[in-house]
């Protein structure tokens, strides 16, 4: 039989084309004991050394794409010890950061199989004159096959030491570079000896270099959460630093404009009543930076109770209609004949409304109206505030409820505003499992809503 009509060499062909389709799992023929019969061997090893790579690169790929989604770096590097097994054999893994402007290498996170761990987060060493260096500078990563023996010829490692007592006895160190410059490094450690004597050396590359941008930019988001919590931790004591005394100096004022330690003169009253004004704005941005600092530490209690949301919402119109007719503006209201009681915080929800409606009269022109306009559906009720003003720029409006941020839109009286009142108005909304949005135009005025849940009658 030729090898042209051997039966063989059409079910060796016929497996290189599944193979080609990504199918590995291929039945051959090895009958024999030919050059055929080789051929057929070696196909077969062919097919699962394939296999193997194909689902390396699938389970990596997996991996790479869950961890990109913005995890924090522990959280990272936890997954990747829970996940890598099917590419890496491992008892311990550990993650090294450059720090110092790449003088020092610190342990940034670790985890072993070990009963007790010797190298942990905090532990630090120069990276000048290390081995650790001569990898970082090549991009190589290095395998030690047994610990031990390297011991014998490097006694000094204080690292490889502390590892040994650990129990490990092989590993792989992989360097980290993210945006062309050195990170750190990837530790892969084993209990047995000679665990990495025949790894595929690029398949770690690869590793490597997925993770190290994953890396980098996990540290990043660490880092701006632990800044973030500094400047809330800042700002908290900050205002509460400057409350106590501007609440004193406000109680003074009290005393002077009451006329309580002597009749004032009328210039004498005027200073006064501008430096109570300024005192109440100065009072209101603190208090304003307070809300936002809880908020921002997860320290805003609600505390709800069920509310008979028409009279409240009277009491609302009531409140600021002295506020409003300062600038000859009204305040309707727009209610059902029917509404539910709401079960919510009715301080921070006044507050919500006292924002709206300030806002609205700050960029209202006098003798105009502000409509506040309540709408039941099954599940929620919508609270919309609707003014006559000056409208909000459609490329704007994204930026509304962000701190610190202002339109263009310029308050018809010359108010005073920082930007914080509609961050604060989200936030109280948000945290009652409601949503906030505006629907504005130019010259005509805008409308901002806000919704509420009904809550679930028990059964």
């Amino acid at each position: 039989m030729t090898s042209k009509s051997d039966p063989r060499i059409q079910n060796y062909i016929e497996a290189v084309q599944a193979m080609k389709q990504g199918s590995f799992n291929v039945s051959l023929s090895k009958e024999g004991s030919d050059d055929v019969a080789e051929l057929g061997a070696a196909l077969e090893d062919l097919a699962r050394s394939l296999d193997k790579r194909f689902e390396e690169t699938r389970t990596l790929t997996n991996i790479t794409t869950h961890i990109n989604s913005g995890m924090l770096l522990d959280d990272v590097l936890n997954y990747v010890f829970e996940s890598f097994r099917p590419i890496i054999p491992y008892d311990r893994i550990g993650c090294a950061l450059l720090e110092e402007n790449g003088k020092v290498v610190r342990a940034n996170w670790a985890r072993s199989e070990a009963h007790d761990m010797e190298i942990t987060k905090g532990y630090a060493a120069p990276l000048e004159g290390s081995s650790l260096q001569i990898i970082m500078e090549t991009g190589q990563p290095r395998i030690i096959n047994n610990l031990e023996t390297y011991l014998i010829d490097h006694p000094h490692s204080d690292s490889t030491i502390k590892i040994a007592r650990e129990g490990m006895r092989s590993s792989f160190t992989c360097p980290l570079r993210a945006l062309g410059k050195p990170i750190g490094f990837l530790f892969f450690s084993s209990m047995k000896p000679d665990t990495y004597a025949k790894a595929h050396q690029d398949i770690f590359i690869q590793i490597a270099n997925q993770l190290s941008t994953i890396v980098e930019k996990s540290r990043y988001l660490q880092q701006l959460l632990e800044l973030n919590e500094l400047k809330n931790k800042f700002l908290g004591m900050a205002a509460h630093d400057l409350r106590n005394p501007l609440s004193t100096l406000k109680g003074y004022l009290g005393l002077f404009l009451t006329d309580v330690l002597g009749e004032l003169a009328d210039d004498q009253r005027e200073v006064l009543i501008d430096m109570n004004q300024t005192s109440d704005i100065m009072l209101g941005l603190i208090n304003d930076l307070l809300d936002v600092t809880a908020i921002e530490t997860g320290n805003l209690q609600l505390k709800r109770q069920s509310t008979n949301i028409s009279q409240f919402l009277h009491d609302i119109q009531t409140s600021f209609r002295v506020h409003a007719k300062a600038k000859s503006i009204e305040i309707k209201l727009d209610l059902p004949v029917s509404l539910p009681v709401l079960n919510l915080d009715q301080a921070r929800i006044k507050q919500v409304l006292a924002n709206l409606i300030t806002n609205a009269v700050k960029y209202s022109y006098s003798h105009t109206f502000i409509l506040l306009r309540v709408k039941v559906f099954e599940k929620e009720v919508w609270i919309a505030v609707k003014d006559q003003g000056q409208g909000i720029p459609v490329e704007e409006m994204k930026y509304l409820f962000k701190d610190f941020s202002r339109t263009s839109v310029k308050p018809t009286a010359g108010e005073k505003s920082i930007g914080l009142g509609l961050a604060i108005t989200r936030r109280i909304v948000e945290a009652h499992g409601g949503i906030i949005w505006v629907d504005s135009e130019i010259g005509k005025g805008s409308t901002f809503t806000f919704s509420l849940p009904i809550q679930e009658k028990p059964d």
